[in-house]
Order: structure tokens, then C-alpha cells, then sequence
């Protein structure tokens, strides 16, 4: 049955496939990077880029870049580590926080992620971060190079999600006393709201919204104000989730992949116990980022999510039908498309992987 499945799911992807001269949008590059890793918009329209070896930028949407922001936290480099996610407060314009997420090095080799925020001070030529704060870490930190997860996102009523991924350990992603291989809910200043599904049990588990997942690199809020997550399966078996408080995605117990070794995991429809997934990939796409768009310069697409793949090299465009979602269409982009975001007119902005990646803005071709 997951063979009939997967070549299904390879059948439609390449029937929504377009070619350059067929896709509705136009691509346009804006700047280049080495190694970016995430976009995000400030209230002027200016964005900040990161990339993993530590820098920060500020670019404006013609592509002019900043000097590397001063006082950057010192990253753990290598494997999938190193500055990760950057996000604005909510309240930047009155309070100038951003918030970034970076693999921090600890004892004897063991490596976690970890959440700080400061005071972004702009200047003409970039600017300085002040009064930085480490607000969340990782716990355990562990002698991996993988899985750190960390993407960041605000919720509607200001609370602050961290994906958090399972650093290829596996078990600890079912375990209360451990972090890793959660969704994180916090409030802004990194102390613990008392409505968390596992609040009463303190300590760690208290900062946990949501339990059993792999690696999720992308989580994004649709118009309904419902949390979503994309993570990448072992070999095979990407999701897509619907996040619910307390709710458990079942990993490492359960995935519609298999074991890189190649022994088999049991599947998800065998422990209904387990939240499964709205949507799944195999072949995987190999999720990089996630958004849900939102604007009206792409008309037929508001509503939608939006993913960035890597492995795919592609944007993947999702329908959802209430709790329901499925691939509506892939767009070859033709390099491994590491983030994607809205930006403040509706254009669509991705960001390519690895050394000389390219900023990109993508709006309507007609």
C-alpha cells in the first residue's frame, strides 16, 4: 500500500511540474549570499538575512546590503549548525527586539540550539545588536551536528514557537524531560506560559507544545490562526502537520519512512494513538522553510502554503481543506531553495542553500 502511495505521489508531482516558461510567476534576484539560511522583514520593508557561519544582514528589496551586523552570538559552525532563524518582536517598532536561533557549542563536543534576543540599534551601514539574552536552549545538549530544527515564528496573541528537532537521537523526542524533538511555546522573554499543555509538570516539559517530531524546519500559522509544521522523515515519509497543544506526531515510534539502514518503521495508521500527518511525501521533498500566504498579489494563491525544498529544489505549493492539505503544484526552481517568505506587498521571497545563494523575489508573470 505505501508503494502504491509513494508512486502516486511521485506520478502527481511530476504532473504539476512547470516548466520555466510555464510558471506564473517571474523570478527576479536580488542579492547573493554563502550559505543563508533565513529572510525576514522588518517594518520599513528592509529584510534580515542570516547565514550559518554567523552573519546578520540587513538588505533593502533593491538588494543593497549592510556591513554584517555587530554582536551576532558566537555559533557552533559545521554539520547543519550555525546561525539559524531570525525574527522580528511583534513590537519592533517600538522596541527594536529581534530574535535569533543558532547551534551553540558545550562541553566535551555536545552541541544544542539555542534562542537569544537583543535590541537591534540600525545604522546606515548595518548595525549593532545590544543587550543580548540567551531565552531558550536545547536540553540535552548532545555530540550531533544535525537536527537542531530552530526555526522561529510569533503567534497571533504574541507568544513565541521554536521548533525544536530530535539532533538524530531519536528517543528523547518522546521524552518529557527533554526538549528536543518538541515545538516550544514561550513567551517573549522566555519565561513559561501557565495555559502550556504540560505546564503542571514543570521544569523542561513545561515549555512543550507539542511532542514526537524529527527534524521540523518550517512552522507557519494559516488565516484561521491553526499551527503548522513541515519536517523531514528518515528515508522517506516528509510531513505535514497540524500542530494541537499536548498532541504527540509519533517520531521515532512512527513514520511513513524507513530507517536510512533500511529497516522499516511502522506506520503511522498503525498507532492511531499518534497524530498522522495531513499530508506526506515519498519520494521526500526535503522540507527547508515554510509560509502560508496570506496577501492578494497572488490572487489564486492566498490561503496556501508555501514550501521551500531542498533535496526537490523546488517550490511547493499546498491546498488546505479545513483540517485536510495536499500538493496542489511544484515549481522547479532549479537550486536547492533553503527558506521562503511573504513579503509586505505580496511578493514571494525564497532564498537558494549553500555558498553564492541567491535572494529571490518572485511575483505574478501576468
Amino acid at each position: 500500500m505505501r508503494q502504491w502511495l509513494a508512486l502516486t505521489i511521485c506520478m502527481v508531482a511530476v504532473a504539476v511540474a512547470k516548466a520555466e516558461d510555464e510558471q506564473p510567476f517571474v523570478t527576479h534576484e536580488i542579492a547573493t549570499f554563502e550559505e543563508p539560511w533565513a529572510l525576514a522583514f522588518l517594518p520599513d520593508g528592509r529584510l534580515l538575512v542570516t547565514e550559518r557561519e554567523g552573519r546578520l544582514f540587513v538588505v533593502t528589496q533593491d538588494g543593497e546590503k549592510s556591513a554584517p551586523v555587530g554582536g551576532v552570538p558566537e555559533v557552533a559552525y559545521g554539520g547543519q549548525g550555525g546561525l539559524g532563524d531570525v525574527a522580528p518582536h511583534p513590537g519592533f517598532a517600538t522596541n527594536a527586539l529581534i530574535y535569533l536561533s543558532y547551534a551553540e557549542a558545550g562541553k566535551d563536543g555536545a552541541r544544542g540550539a539555542a534562542v537569544a534576543r537583543a535590541r537591534l540599534d540600525l545604522a546606515p551601514e548595518g548595525g549593532q545588536l545590544s543587550g543580548l539574552e540567551v531565552i531558550w536552549r536545547q536540553v540535552p545538549k548532545v555530540k550531533s551536528r544535525g537536527h537542531y530544527g530552530h526555526r522561529l515564528l510569533f503567534s497571533r496573541d504574541g507568544y513565541l514557537l521554536i521548533s525544536s528537532g530530535d539532533r538524530q537521537k531519536f528517543s528523547p523526542a518522546q521524552d518529557l524531560q527533554s526538549n528536543i524533538g518538541k515545538i516550544v511555546r514561550l513567551r517573549d522573554d522566555g519565561s513559561v506560559p501557565t495555559d502550556n499543555p504540560f505546564a503542571d509538570k514543570g521544569g523542561v516539559a513545561a515549555q512543550i507544545w507539542s511532542v514526537g517530531h524529527r527534524n521540523p524546519l518550517g512552522i507557519a500559522l494559516d488565516e484561521a490562526g491553526q499551527l503548522w509544521n513541515v519536517e523531514m522523515g528518515p528515508r522517506g515519509g516528509d510531513e505535514l502537520n497540524r500542530i494541537r497543544a499536548g498532541s504527540n506526531y509519533g517520531w521515532p515510534v512512527v513514520s511513513n519512512g524507513r530507517h536510512y539502514s533500511g529497516l522499516d518503521i511502522p506506520d503511522h495508521d498503525t498507532h492511531p494513538e499518534f497524530e498522522a500527518p495531513k499530508a506526506w511525501w515519498t519520494p521526500v521533498i526535503s522540507p527547508g522553510g515554510f509560509t502560508i500566504y496570506t496577501a492578494d498579489l497572488f490572487a489564486d494563491w492566498r490561503g496556501d502554503g508555501l514550501i521551500a525544498g531542498l533535496s526537490s529544489r523546488a517550490l511547493i505549493r499546498i491546498e488546505f481543506d479545513g483540517e485536510t492539505a495536499r500538493e496542489a503544484e511544484r515549481y522547479d526552481m532549479g537550486r536547492r531553495m533553503r527558506a521562503v517568505a511573504q513579503g509586505p506587498a505580496g511578493a514571494i521571497w525564497m532564498l537558494e542553500d549553500r555558498s553564492g545563494g541567491r535572494l529571490l523575489k518572485l511575483v505574478p508573470s501576468h
